[in-house]
């Protein structure tokens, strides 16, 4: 099994090929490429990669599926003594990414050299 930690939008996410994720706002239409240079960890076949801080070789691949909202999250303020409540609402953007691949850079090495 193949599975890869990447960063974008500041969180962390765990990664398979062949598998969708929601991540934060990413620019970019439906059907558009993205490619995922921040990668910190790969697990390939039980073989554990580890990045200090991120490994340079390794690039994740995509495929927006669609931009959307996620959940609305209710946040309240209250103030003692004073009367004062306010609740307001959020609605994060989020882009469903379809990961096409995971691949090192290995086998563009060995084109190089030939």
């Amino acid at each position: 099994m193949k599975y890869a930690v990447i960063r974008t939008g500041s969180k962390q996410y765990k990664v398979e090929e062949q598998s969708t994720i929601a991540v934060e706002k990413l620019e970019g239409k439906p059907g558009d490429r993205v490619n995922f240079e921040e990668v910190l960890l790969l697990v390939d076949n039980g073989k554990v990669r580890i990045g200090q801080p991120q490994l340079a070789d390794i690039t994740v691949k995509g495929k927006i599926v669609s931009q959307e909202k996620g959940e609305k999250i209710r946040v309240a303020t209250y103030k003692a003594k004073s009367r004062y409540r306010r609740v307001i609402g959020h609605r994060q953007h989020l882009t469903q990414v379809y990961i096409d691949s995971i691949s090192t850079g290995e086998s563009s090495r060995k084109k190089a050299k030939k």
